[in-house]
């Protein structure tokens, strides 16, 4: 089972020192392997995803956005469990992008809550973006009964308890049919808004502000300047009540997240399917919550593109931290790995991810410690890419000048060592990784080549993807043709034991 929240911060967690109150997430994370250093691939909802399904870097699969189609012919981790036997179901938000609503899924129990068309392409040539965040995310801010994101995930949660149920109901298929369930909230993505009862588990003068307070416009680099411009806040400063009700806001989401799914993993329980399920838990990316100045993702700062990551099966993996650096196209290959018993098939692309199973089994001997990062989007005047080998993390493209932080003794990046004469070897040696995983100019002519078609396509009109989820309702009564005390009793679920 895979849980995938959206824009998580890694850092937000208690499990990796934040002040979130999560017990539920911290109690998986006491009986996982906790990953230290995992990281987005691509700091944006949809790429992020596209490029965790298919193992594969999104500038590899024409991802280069949140508009970006994701092509049906890509294989995903879906279609490798299936080709292991697995029955595989999706409940929740996955953004696909395109006519194929399912990309190896057998079963999708909800709709999904963002376009599935080409409405948010970028237009370079319209300014600011009506479908981008701006100042209303922080002016209504706060403490809120109801918004279509609460009703969104409240149904994600209902469905996949229900789906989970129906695994232990049919034991025919819990037990001689493997299966996957992937369960993907929209929260704690903003509004910054969060129920009472989430608001009170935090007192608000308590409420932690950003540990590095916004830069001066003069001090910021290129990408952020555009960045803070493209929300509106280029012009305008946040005050210090204004960003601890954001930050308070998302601490609260973040609990609600952790109450839904704690009464997940507790069906899980109740059904004694939690001894032979792997529990993977991790988000899209994260969130700057207001670190220097910046909001929202789309950046190479740790706290916008560190994502938490732990994979429980005590079963097999003992609960450890691994300090190695891993990425989201890992998942693939991983759960290859877990599907075929350790001898998975050649995948029929390249993969650009590698599989966890010996730092899960506790090798930390193997592994290339690297990652890489992309940012195609909007906000960017050309691809802006990453590299992080060890506690270097390399930034370069988009027209900018180069950054170079190391994560180990400058946890808030505040220098950028890229010019500094001592570091000049480690910035040459992460340049040369970057050049031979892009071509940067040639990306770039694709992104734009990309970009022309679907905003001609968007001004015809509104696509018609969208995916309307099966009426689960019918197969919940009794149809003609059974029996009552037939239909009642052979599908109850009792107490194991």
């Amino acid at each position: 089972m895979l849980i995938q929240v959206d824009q998580l911060t890694a850092s937000a967690l208690a499990c990796y020192g934040g002040p979130a109150v999560t017990p539920n997430i911290d109690g998986l994370a006491e009986r996982s392997v906790v990953f230290e250093a995992a990281y987005a691939n691509f700091p944006l909802c949809a790429p992020s995803r596209f490029s965790m399904l298919s193992g594969r870097l999104a500038s590899e699969i024409g991802a280069y956005d949140n508009a970006a189609e994701f092509p049906a012919s890509i294989p995903t981790f879906a279609h490798y469990l299936r080709a292991a036997n697995q029955h595989t179901a999706l409940v929740g938000k996955m953004h696909f992008i395109g006519p194929d609503q399912l990309h190896g899924y057998q079963e999708r129990l909800t709709t999904d809550i963002y376009p599935s068309d080409f409405a948010w392409t970028f237009d370079p040539d319209a300014g600011r973006e009506k479908f981008a965040n701006d100042l209303r995310a922080f002016t209504n801010a706060g403490v809120v009964l109801r918004n279509p994101q609460l009703d969104f995930d409240d149904e994600v949660a209902h469905q996949a308890r229900g789906k989970l149920y129906d695994l232990a109901r049919s034991r025919g298929l819990a037990d001689e049919q493997p299966w996957h369930l992937t369960v993907s909230f929209t929260h704690p993505h903003p509004p910054y808004q969060c129920r009472p009862e989430h608001w009170a588990r935090y007192e608000h003068g308590a409420v932690p502000m950003p540990r590095t307070a916004r830069i001066p416009n003069s001090g910021q680099d290129p990408y952020s300047l555009r960045l803070l411009d493209e929300v509106s806040l280029l012009e305008n400063e946040l005050d210090d009540e204004t960003i601890r009700t954001a930050r308070h806001a998302y601490l609260g989401s973040v609990s609600y997240c952790d109450d839904l799914i704690g009464s997940i993993l507790a069906v899980l329980a109740e059904t004694r399917l939690d001894s032979t399920t792997v529990v993977i838990l991790t988000s899209d990316h994260g969130d700057m919550l207001g670190e220097r100045g910046l909001w929202f993702k789309k950046s190479f700062f740790e706290d916008a593109c560190r994502v938490p990551l732990m994979i429980s099966w005590p079963a097999r993996f003992a609960s450890r931290r691994v300090s190695s650096n891993v990425s989201l196209v890992d998942l693939l290959p991983t759960l290859s790995d877990l599907a075929w018993n350790g001898r998975p098939p050649e995948p029929v692309d390249p993969l650009d991810g590698t599989s966890l199973i010996p730092l899960l089994d506790g090798d930390n001997t193997t592994g290339s410690d690297v990652v890489y990062g992309e940012n195609l989007a909007e906000g960017t005047l050309a691809p802006i890419v990453m590299v992080k080998r060890g506690s270097m993390k390399y930034i370069t493209g988009g027209g900018d000048p180069d950054q170079l932080f190391d994560t180990s003794s400058d946890a808030d990046e505040h220098h950028n060592l890229a010019e500094v004469d001592a570091h000049r070897s480690t910035r040459d040696e992460l340049a040369g990784l970057a050049r031979r995983r892009w071509d940067l100019s040639t990306l770039n002519s694709l992104i734009q080549a990309s970009q022309r078609r679907r905003l001609f396509l968007r001004n015809l009109g509104p696509g018609s993807w969208n995916y309307i989820p099966p009426n689960l309702a019918n197969s919940r009564v009794l149809s003609e043709g059974h029996l009552f005390n037939e239909w009642l009793y052979e599908s109850e679920v009792k107490p194991p034991g």
